[in-house]
């Protein structure tokens, strides 16, 4: 759940700064959102997030 969290966090923040310096709309990022919520509630939910852990976990251990 910590990983998951500061994942959380740290993407927000990048894409705050991506739309704040306009290198990301809103309406395109709008469609992203709503891609993640739509892919969560699929069967590829546990192998993103076993993906996500092991890059994570490779990151954590370098």
């Amino acid at each position: 759940m910590v990983i998951s969290f500061s994942l959380a966090l740290a993407l927000t923040v990048i894409v705050g700064v991506l739309v704040k310096t306009g290198h990301q709309r809103i309406w395109p990022g709008a469609a992203c959102l709503l891609l993640g919520f739509a892919l969560a509630s699929t069967g590829l939910a546990p192998g993103i997030t076993s993906a996500i852990q092991a890059v994570t976990g490779w990151i954590s251990s370098t």
